[in-house]
């Protein structure tokens, strides 16, 4: 019986565990793209020539962070 609670309470909290994990790799993530990578692309496309690609991407961007409530 006791073996049974152990395994129990082990699964819950290496559970709630995995999923902390996710969530901060989810935010990590949405750091490096927003903050990091959209810039990068942003600059590589305005130098290589396409400003209209470009121009709208910031323009989607803009639009919804003017939306996001975080």
């Amino acid at each position: 019986m006791l073996s049974l609670l152990f395994a129990i309470c082990m699964i819950w909290i290496f559970g709630k565990l995995f999923f902390f994990g996710l969530k901060a790799t989810w935010g990590i993530t949405k750091f490096l793209v927003t903050i990091v990578l959209l810039p990068l692309v942003l600059i590589v496309m305005a130098v290589s020539g396409m400003f209209y690609i470009a121009f709208f991407i910031l323009i989607i961007g803009g639009i919804a962070a003017c939306f996001n409530k975080n």
